[in-house]
């Protein structure tokens, strides 16, 4: 879980521009110009992804902006990911729709999250996620609990309990199911 957005001694591990190329890869398989400005305009995930990476730019101009619209976005489509949260490179959102995410929470790199996901806490000590992980719809993580790289998360999971690496977990609450084949629907990772 190394590659989160900021590192030990306080100073960004990636800068904006290397987090939206990300995620933009993990969207459409490549980073040019022209996938940048179609995703943009057609692709709602991508779109609050782009707003909330953008959030933390250097400057300000491009941060007031950024802020404006990641609020309206968040309104419109259901999804509360504070800006300060912090998530690694290659985030994918997998439907642009009811996702609550703590701002306590730490994902790694190269993570999904499905629609009507929520990530929370009532004592501000969310969930540590690892990379590679692959959060299913309708999942909901509570507390502290730690979630290995290349885990994959089951619709409908409620995880209450620390997830091994590799695993798939699923169930209410959630319990391995399988070994096998981890990491196996996070497409396109990002290497960077």
């Amino acid at each position: 879980m190394a590659s989160i957005i900021e590192a030990p001694e306080g100073k960004p591990e990636h800068d904006v521009i290397t987090l939206i190329r990300s995620d933009l890869f993990r969207h459409a398989g490549r980073t040019s110009a022209s996938a940048l400005f179609h995703h943009l305009l057609c692709n709602r995930s991508f779109r609050y992804c782009f707003w909330l990476r953008a959030c933390r730019s250097p400057w300000t101009i491009v941060r007031v902006i950024a802020k404006l619209m990641h609020r309206y976005l968040s309104n419109k489509y259901g999804i509360q990911i504070p800006a300060r949260t912090r998530i690694g490179p290659g985030l994918y959102i997998g439907h642009h729709m009811g996702i609550i995410v703590n701002w306590t929470a730490t994902i790694g790199s190269n993570c999904n999250i499905g629609q009507f996901t929520t990530i929370g806490s009532n004592h501000d000590n969310a969930a540590r996620i690892g990379d590679r992980v692959y959060i299913g719809p309708g999942t909901s993580i509570v507390e502290g609990v730690t979630i290995g790289d290349n885990a994959t998360i089951g619709a409908g999971s409620i995880v209450v309990k620390d997830v091994p690496a590799d695993a798939t977990v699923a169930g209410n609450p959630a319990r391995v199911i399988s070994w096998k084949a981890p990491a196996r629907y996070v497409q396109n990772p990002w290497r960077g």
